[in-house]
C-alpha cells in the first residue's frame, strides 16, 4: 500500500484508519509498539516464576508448610484475576495506554517493596498487589497487539508476544538462579523491581493509544491524538473523526454484560472455561514443578533448572507456533498443542525422578503449553467488537486466574496428603483436556456463522 503524503486534511470518511493497519504492512512505528509489549509480558514471565524459584528460600526462612506454599504462590495470581477483571476493563473506557501505564507502576511498587517484605503474610499481600499491576497490564496490552498488527501477520505477532512471557521466566529465572545463590531469596524481587521500572519510560515515549479505543470512545483530543497515529504511520492527517463502529461506538459503559448479548454470550462461557481449565493445568506446571522434583530426588538448584528449561522450551515453542499460526487456523492448532500437552504431562510424571529425562521432557512441555497459551491470546481478541474487546479479554483472563489459583492451592493440599509427583501430573494432565474441547465449541459456533 502506498503511502499518502500529502499535507491536506482528509476527511474522516475518506480514509478508515483499522484497514490502513489491517490491510497495510508492520513498519518500524508497529514494531515498536509489539517490542514495548512483549517488554511488558517479560515483566509477567519473571513476576510469576520468580516466586516459584525463591519457593525453596522462603520455605526455609519462615518455615512454610506445603498449603502455606501454595497460598503464597497463588496470592500473585488473587491479584492477577482482581486487576484483570476490574483494573483491565478500565481500558475500555479510560484507554488502553493509560491503564497500562498505571500498571506498570503498581507492579515496580509492589516488586520494590516484596524484596523487603519480613513476614509470610505481608509478602502474601504484596504479591497480590503485583499480580493486580499484571493483571491490568495483560488484557490491555493482547489488544492492543491485535489491533497493530497487520491482518495477515495478526496471530504470528500474538503468539511472539505471548513469547515474551517465556523470555522472561527463563533470562530473568537464569538471573535470579545466580542472585538467590549469593544475595538470597530478596534479591530476586530487588531484580524485579529495577526491570519493572524501566518499562516506565518505554511505555510512555513508545506505546500508543489504541485506534479503535479513539473512535469508539472519542475522548478529549481523539482526533488530534489520531493524526499523530497517521503522521507516524506515515499518512495524511484527517479532518473529522471517522465513523464510530456501531457496536464498539457505544458510549455506554463497557459492561461485563454485553459480553453475554446473544450473539457473544455462548462462546463467552465457552471462552471462560478453557481460560479456567487451561491456566488451571499452566500454573500447576510452572509453579510447582521446581518444588515437585526437588521432593522427588532433585536437589533445589536442579529443580531450579527445571523451571528454566520449561521455560526455555516455551521461548521456541512459541515462536515455531507463530510461524505455524500463519498458515494453520489458530483455534485448531491451539486444540492440538492441549491435546498434545496432555499426553506428555503424563510422559513428564514417569521421568520426574530422572534428572536429564526430566530436563529433556520439560523442554518439550514447555515448547507445547507456551504455545497453547500462545493460542488463546492471538485467538480471543478476534472474538469481541472493540468497545468491549479488552472487557472480554480481560474477564477471560481474570476467570482463567481464578483456575490459576485454586491449581497451586489444590496441589498443595494434595502434597500435605502424601501424593506423590507422578500422582499429581497425571490428575492435573485432565485439564487442558477440558480446556480442549471448550475451545472446540467456540470454534463449532464460529464455523456456523451465528456470531462472525
Amino acid at each position: 500500500m502506498s503511502a499518502n503524503t500529502g499535507t491536506n486534511p482528509l476527511d474522516g470518511e475518506s480514509i478508515d484508519m483499522r484497514d490502513l493497519i489491517r490491510n497495510g504492512r508492520i513498519g518500524s512505528f508497529q514494531l515498536t509498539a509489539l517490542a514495548v509489549c512483549v517488554g511488558l509480558n517479560m515483566l509477567d514471565g519473571f513476576d510469576v516464576l520468580v516466586m516459584s524459584f525463591t519457593a525453596s528460600g522462603v520455605t526455609g526462612e519462615w518455615h512454610l508448610s506445603g498449603s502455606r506454599l501454595g497460598a503464597l504462590l497463588s496470592a500473585g495470581l488473587v491479584g492477577m484475576a482482581a486487576g484483570a477483571l476490574f483494573l483491565a476493563p478500565r481500558a475500555d473506557r479510560i484507554g488502553r495506554r493509560t491503564v497500562i501505564l498505571a500498571s506498570v507502576w503498581i507492579v515496580s511498587i509492589g516488586m520494590l517493596l516484596s524484596g523487603f517484605a519480613y513476614s509470610y503474610l505481608v509478602l502474601g499481600a504484596l504479591r497480590v498487589v503485583t499480580g493486580i499491576g499484571i493483571g491490568g497490564i495483560l488484557a490491555s496490552t493482547t489488544v492492543l497487539i491485535a489491533e497493530y498488527a497487520s491482518e495477515r501477520w495478526r496471530n504470528t505477532a500474538s503468539c511472539l508476544y505471548t513469547a515474551g512471557y517465556s523470555i522472561g521466566a527463563t533470562a530473568g529465572g537464569a538471573v535470579a538462579a545466580t542472585l538467590i545463590a549469593h544475595h538470597g531469596w530478596r534479591s530476586a524481587f530487588q531484580f524485579g523491581a529495577v526491570m519493572s521500572f524501566l518499562m516506565v519510560p518505554a511505555v510512555y515515549w513508545c506505546l500508543p493509544e489504541s485506534v479503535d479505543f479513539l473512535i469508539s470512545r472519542r475522548p478529549d483530543g481523539a482526533l488530534a491524538k489520531l493524526n499523530a497515529l497517521l503522521k507516524r504511520l506515515d499518512r495524511a492527517p484527517l479532518a473529522t473523526m471517522p465513523a464510530a463502529a456501531p457496536l464498539g461506538g457505544s458510549h455506554h459503559g463497557a459492561s461485563v454484560r454485553r459480553l453475554f448479548v446473544p450473539a457473544l454470550g455462548p462462546q463467552t462461557i465457552y471462552l471462560w472455561i478453557a481460560f479456567f481449565f487451561m491456566m488451571a493445568g499452566y500454573y500447576f506446571v510452572f509453579g510447582w514443578t521446581p518444588r515437585l522434583l526437588a521432593s522427588a530426588g532433585l536437589s533445589a538448584h536442579q529443580g531450579i533448572t527445571s523451571g528454566v528449561m520449561l521455560s526455555l522450551g516455551g521461548i521456541v515453542g512459541t515462536i515455531l507456533f507463530a510461524f505455524i499460526a500463519h498458515i494453520v487456523e489458530i483455534r485448531r492448532l491451539t486444540c492440538i498443542s492441549l491435546c498434545a500437552t496432555a499426553v506428555l504431562m503424563a510422559v513428564f510424571a514417569i521421568a520426574t525422578s530422572h534428572v536429564a529425562a526430566a530436563l529433556i521432557t520439560g523442554l518439550l512441555l514447555g515448547a507445547l503449553i507456551n504455545g497453547a497459551m500462545a493460542g488463546f491470546y492471538a485467538a480471543t481478541p478476534p472474538l469481541y467488537p472493540p468497545g468491549v474487546r479488552t472487557t472480554g479479554m480481560g474477564w477471560a483472563i481474570g476467570i482463567g486466574r481464578f483456575g490459576a489459583i485454586l491449581s497451586p492451592i489444590g496441589a498443595g493440599v494434595l502434597v500435605d496428603a502424601g501424593w506423590r509427583p507422578m500422582q499429581l501430573y497425571f490428575a492435573f494432565a485432565g485439564l487442558f483436556l477440558v480446556a480442549m474441547a471448550a475451545l472446540a465449541a467456540i470454534s463449532s459456533i464460529r464455523s456456523r456463522g451465528q456470531f462472525d
